[in-house]
């Protein structure tokens, strides 16, 4: 029994002190970004610095939004003469008609607009931008995913960082059109805002690397071409371009006041969909980058942060380890005097919980548009609920990067939602089920007994706690299990529609 004790006493500790060397990293993310903060960066170029600009916009599948993009990137201020649109189209359903039908449209307009699609998807998106490059026009590339909405000032703010000729790419910053639209997308947003509010800003501004992020900003085409070319090993081909690039000594730039409205996934299957393909892809490039960037000649700044950004995912194994051998060592320490367990465990939750707490609190303050910033702090408890909640799904992704070959890119599923975060959705595409839902709720129920039976015991210091990890599983596994079920439903009744129609024609 001792040995036991033992054991999981040590493995316990030695989680907590992982997870606080990660909330510690947090806290140094905030003293960069406060220290830079005023360090915005100024371009070469002026309002006379007009190269040909292609943009990228790669689909499949996208019936209920492609319309909305390509309407938005026609209007974005640039010359008609030196702008070319590639709808990079790799869809199997309605969306090819319907996005051929609006390139048409435009082109008869005088847009120099083109629809490309391909019968396979080789390469997946990574595949459909290379593609596009064989014929593309453009110095420079923009690239926007299916959801996202480019403002009008998009390319002008944008482009004149490319007069600088070592300038490789420009990231723009996200903004969620349907934050307000459930608790799930007002955490994801505060989720978001974090990492492009304060990583992208400290760590460009400190002269680290960081990654691009794949939609929402711009490429120099030859340094895409230098640093190897779009590439499909991993499954986040954005950050494995823009670590190569730099690599190769070429510059990135975030300008977190370039802000580019996107849609939010409204269901927790897509947002599991989500996040795994970026935990996953993260550990493929690690795979394939990380041991490149440590013996590079970079600082030693660049490659802890690259270990930090790429790494970070990982610490969902430790959080299912974690809650696993929580209960047991609460069983184990039972009659412990709480003024120890407050000595010995205090300064690791404590640490963590400020980090997160300061980390994605004063994210809502730096925003662009901070207008009812504070309002948003309650959902932090939420954040760190979910993010409890997500360790499974994310455990899973991060050991298939490891450890499989699978690169097959799954998309996330875009409803299309308008500014007031209402949808339009013409087709619901259907969330593949998870077993890791079911497993889950097995962790939901865990922690519900472990719940009580503190209760019962009258271990109220611990509560809190086992709450976070309750309410995290309990969400994660009930409304993936409600969204199969509502998926299911209205693919039937997109069916029955389908036969009615088709029966009305016969």
């Amino acid at each position: 029994m001792d040995i036991l004790k033992l054991v999981v006493l040590s493995a316990y500790f030695t989680i907590l002190t992982v997870l606080s060397v990660y909330g510690a990293h947090r806290l140094w993310m905030l003293w960069l970004y406060y220290k830079h903060k005023q360090h915005e960066p100024k371009p070469m170029g002026g309002p006379d610095y007009e190269p040909m600009v292609t943009v990228q916009l790669a689909i499949f599948n996208e019936m209920n939004v492609v319309e909305r993009l390509v309407d938005s990137v026609v209007r974005m201020d640039w010359p008609k003469d030196r702008l070319e649109i590639q709808v990079l189209d790799d869809s199997t359903d309605e969306t090819v008609k319907v996005a051929q039908s609006v390139c048409e449209k435009y082109a008869a307009l005088g847009f120099d607009i083109v629809h490309l699609h391909r019968t396979d998807r080789t390469g997946f998106k990574a595949g459909a931008l290379a593609a596009g490059l064989k014929t593309a026009k453009g110095e420079v590339v923009a690239m926007f995913d299916a959801d996202f909405i480019p403002t009008e000032d998009f390319l002008r703010k944008a482009v004149p960082h490319f007069a600088d000729p070592k300038m490789a790419f420009v990231q723009g910053c996200w903004a969620h059109l349907n934050r307000d639209f459930s608790l799930l997308t007002q955490v994801q947003a505060i989720l978001l805002d974090g990492h492009f509010v304060f990583e992208h800003t400290a760590r460009n501004r400190s002269g680290a690397f960081f990654n691009f992020s794949g939609t929402a900003g711009m490429w120099r085409v030859a340094a895409i071409a230098d640093a190897g070319g779009w590439e499909h090993d991993t499954i986040t081909e954005d950050a494995d371009l823009s670590y190569r690039a730099q690599l190769k000594g070429w510059k990135g730039v975030y300008l977190k006041d370039l802000v580019v409205p996107a849609e939010l996934p409204v269901d927790v299957n897509a947002f599991k969909s989500q996040q795994h393909r970026w935990a996953k892809g993260n550990a493929q490039v690690i795979r394939k980058l990380m041991t490149t960037i440590w013996k590079s000649n970079a600082s030693l700044h660049t490659k802890l942060e690259c270990w930090f950004h790429l790494s970070a995912n990982c610490n969902y194994l430790l959080m299912v380890l974690l809650a696993i051998i929580m209960v047991p060592c609460m069983v184990l320490r039972a009659g412990t005097p709480w003024y120890i367990l407050l000595a010995t465990d205090g300064p690791f939750f404590l640490l963590n919980a400020v980090s997160v707490g300061l980390y994605f609190g004063l994210s809502q303050r730096e925003l662009t548009d901070n207008r009812g910033w504070s309002s948003r702090l309650k959902y932090i408890p939420g954040l760190m609920s979910l993010g409890i909640g997500l360790g499974l799904n994310q455990a899973k992704a991060v050991l298939e990067g490891f450890f499989t070959d699978d690169k097959e890119f799954k998309r996330t599923p875009k409803l299309g939602v308008d500014a007031n975060g209402k949808t339009m959705s013409k087709r619901a595409y259907k969330v593949p089920k998870s077993l890791i839902t079911f497993l889950e709720l097995g962790f939901a129920l865990y922690y519900l007994v472990a719940v009580i039976i503190s209760i019962e015991m009258r271990k109220w210091a611990s509560v809190p706690f086992l709450l976070l990890f309750f309410n995290g599983f309990a969400y994660m596994s009930l409304f993936s299990l409600m969204d199969i079920q509502l998926f299911r439903r209205l693919a039937m009744d997109e069916l029955e529609d389908s036969e009615h129609a088709s029966h009305l024609v016969q």
